[in-house]
C-alpha cells in the first residue's frame, strides 16, 4: 500500500484551540430592514475565529467557496525569513482550510488562488486535507497582459487556482454559457422549421462493416458510399429515417455529399470549461484595478481579483440561491459578485477593509450605484440585503491574581448563548420553560445559570421534565450533592468546564500582514 504523503513543517503538529466566538450584528452597520431574513454576512473579524464561529450552524452548508490568501511572495512580512515565514504561513493556512472543508457542502467546491511561491506546498496541503483523490484541476489565469520588462528571470503572468472537491465522485461543475460567436455558425437555409442548424460529418474513425453502405440522394437519385476504409456512423435504416424526416443534407444544390444537420435547439446548451482562464474572457489585474478605481478612487485594494474571475468560478460551482463563503474577502469582489449572481453569502474580512471596502461596494450594489464589473452582463438594478457582525471579545479573562473571570462584556443572554456554542448545542430559548435555554436534540437540553444551584432548586425542574429528557446545568457554582442528586440531569462547573476545550483571550490568528504584495501598473499594447 503506497505511503500516505504529507507536507510537514516546524509547529506542524501543535495543537491549535480556537475559542468558538459569538457573532454580533451590529445593527447599525447592517443594510437590511429590521427584522430582516436575509442570511448574506459580512463579518469583521479575524477570519480563523470567525469560522470557528459559524461552524455549528454551517458545517456541510457552503456550496462554494473562493479565497484568494495572501501568497507569502516575501514582501507580507515584516522580518522575511524564507523558512520561518514558510512554516508560519503554512501553519495559519491548514486550520483555516481545515475549517473550510467542515463547512462545504457534500455536493461543493474550494477555489484556492494562489501564485508559484506557495502554490505547490499548498497544493500538497490540500491533498492532505481534502484528499488528493478530490483533487478537480489547477486552473491558469492569464492575469497580466504586457511583459514585465524589468523581471530578473520571467516575466510572471499568470496565477493558479486550486480546485478541490468536497466528494469529487458526486461534484460534477456547471456548463459555462454558449457564447454569441458559437451560436453564430447555426443559420438555416432551406427555412427548416425547427430552427438553426449546421451541418455536420456523417463519417465516424472507428471502422464497422455495418457502417458501409450506400446513401442515395432523393433528389437526383445518386448513391453515395463511405471513402474506402472509413463508414457512416448511423446504420442504413437510421439514415432512411433521417432522410425522411429531413435531418440528412446534400448541399444548396441538392447534389453533394451527404451531412447531417444538427440543430441549435438539440445541442448541450452550454460549453465544458478549459483550465486555462484567458484574460480576455475573464479580465486581468488592470480591468481589477479599474473596478477598484470607479467603487473608491481615494483608496484602491493592493491585490484585487477583477469581477468576471470571480463570476466564471460561481457560474462553474454554483446556482442561483447557493451559499457562497470567501473568508479572504479584501476589497469585497466575492460578495458583490455573488449578490448580483443572486447567491447568498458569507464574506470575512478582518482588517479595516471591512469598513473602507468591502461595506462601502456592497451599499453601493444594494443601492444599484455599482454600474462596472458585471453589472451589465447579469443587468444588475440594484436590491437585496445583508447584516454585519463583529466578533464577541473572548469569553473568559484572567484576573490579577491569574484567575479565570467571565469577560464582564458578557450579559447572561450572552454567557449562555457563548457555552451553547461551545458545548454544540443550539441556543433557542423557551419562552415558557425557562430552564430550556439551548437545544441538542429534541430531548436533550442546556440550561446556563449565574446562581449557586442546590438540590432544591434542582427538584424544581424535575417534575418539568418530560420522560426521556435529559438536562445539562451549567453553573457558576454548585453543592456538591446537586452534582449527583437526579440521573436525568447533569451539573458542570463553568468556566472550569471550558477551560480545557480552547485557548481563551487570543484576540487573532491573522497572518502578520504588513502590506499585501502590490502588483505594478502595466502598459497596455
Amino acid at each position: 500500500m503506497p505511503q500516505k504523503l504529507e507536507l510537514t513543517w516546524y509547529g506542524k503538529d501543535e495543537p491549535m484551540q480556537i475559542e468558538p466566538r459569538l457573532l454580533i450584528e451590529n445593527a447599525e452597520l447592517s443594510n437590511c430592514k429590521p427584522k430582516s431574513k436575509t442570511e448574506n454576512m459580512l463579518i469583521h473579524g479575524d477570519n480563523l475565529l470567525a469560522l470557528k464561529a459559524l461552524e455549528s450552524q454551517y458545517a456541510g452548508q457552503v456550496k462554494c467557496i473562493y479565497i484568494d490568501p495572501p501568497y507569502n511572495t516575501g514582501s507580507a512580512f515584516e522580518h522575511y525569513d524564507d523558512n520561518l515565514e514558510h512554516s508560519t504561513w503554512l501553519g495559519l493556512i491548514k486550520p483555516r482550510l481545515e475549517l473550510l472543508r467542515i463547512l462545504l457542502n457534500d455536493n461543493g467546491s474550494i477555489w484556492i488562488s494562489i501564485d508559484d511561491d506557495e502554490g505547490h506546498y499548498l497544493k500538497v496541503l490540500c491533498d492532505e486535507i481534502f484528499g488528493r483523490n478530490n483533487f478537480v484541476s489547477t486552473v491558469i489565469w492569464e492575469k497580466k497582459y504586457s511583459p514585465q520588462n524589468d523581471a530578473k528571470w520571467l516575466s510572471d503572468s499568470h496565477d493558479f487556482i486550486l480546485v478541490y472537491a468536497k466528494d469529487k465522485d458526486i461534484w460534477r461543475p456547471n456548463l459555462l454559457p454558449r457564447t454569441e460567436e458559437m451560436n453564430a455558425r447555426y443559420k438555416n437555409p432551406d427555412n427548416d422549421p425547427r430552427g438553426d442548424w449546421k451541418a455536420g460529418d456523417v463519417l465516424v474513425k472507428s471502422f464497422s462493416e455495418s457502417g458501409v453502405f450506400g446513401i442515395v440522394n432523393p433528389n437526383t437519385g445518386e448513391e453515395f458510399f463511405p471513402p474506402k476504409g472509413s463508414c457512416y456512423r448511423y446504420s442504413k435504416e437510421t439514415v432512411e429515417e433521417m432522410i425522411k424526416d429531413n435531418r440528412i443534407y446534400f448541399g444548396k444544390d441538392g447534389k453533394q455529399r451527404p451531412q447531417v444537420k444538427r440543430f441549435l435547439s438539440e445541442v448541450k446548451q452550454g460549453i465544458v470549461s478549459k483550465t486555462i482562464f484567458f484574460r480576455d474572457e475573464v479580465g486581468d489585474n488592470q480591468e481589477a484595478k479599474t473596478e477598484q478605481k470607479n467603487l473608491k478612487p481615494e483608496s484602491l485594494f493592493a491585490t484585487p481579483k477583477p469581477e468576471r474571475l470571480i463570476q466564471r468560478v460561481l457560474t462553474l460551482a454554483s446556482n442561483p440561491g447557493d451559499l457562497v463563503l470567501d473568508s479572504f474577502l479584501g476589497s469585497g469582489t466575492t460578495a458583490a459578485v455573488a449578490h448580483k449572481m443572486g447567491r447568498r453569502w458569507i464574506g470575512i474580512e478582518m482588517g479595516d477593509h471591512a469598513y473602507s471596502h468591502c461595506k462601502v461596494r456592497l451599499d453601493k450594489v444594494i443601492s444599484g450605484e455599482d454600474n462596472g464589473g458585471i453589472s451589465k452582463d447579469v443587468q444588475w438594478q440594484g436590491g437585496g440585503e445583508y447584516r454585519f457582525f463583529e466578533l464577541a471579545p473572548s469569553l473568559i479573562n484572567y484576573d490579577l491574581m491569574d484567575q479565570p473571570i467571565f469577560n464582564r462584556e458578557y450579559n447572561a443572554e450572552m454567557l449562555a448563548a457563548a457555552v451553547a456554542l461551545h458545548e454544540g448545542y443550539k441556543y433557542q430559548p423557551d419562552d415558557k420553560v425557562f430552564w430550556k435555554q439551548s437545544v441538542s436534540n429534541e430531548k436533550s437540553w442546556l440550561f446556563v445559570t449565574t446562581r449557586h444551584v442546590t438540590v432544591d432548586f434542582l427538584s424544581t425542574i424535575v417534575p418539568m421534565m418530560n420522560e426521556g429528557e435529559y438536562l445539562f446545568v451549567a453553573a457558576r457554582s454548585f453543592d456538591a450533592q446537586a452534582e449527583r442528586a437526579f440521573k436525568q440531569i447533569t451539573v458542570k462547573k463553568i468556566p472550569d468546564m471550558l477551560l480545557k476545550r480552547c485557548k481563551f483571550g487570543k484576540k487573532d490568528y491573522n497572518l502578520n500582514i504588513i502590506h499585501p504584495p502590490v502588483y505594478e501598473d502595466e502598459d497596455e499594447e
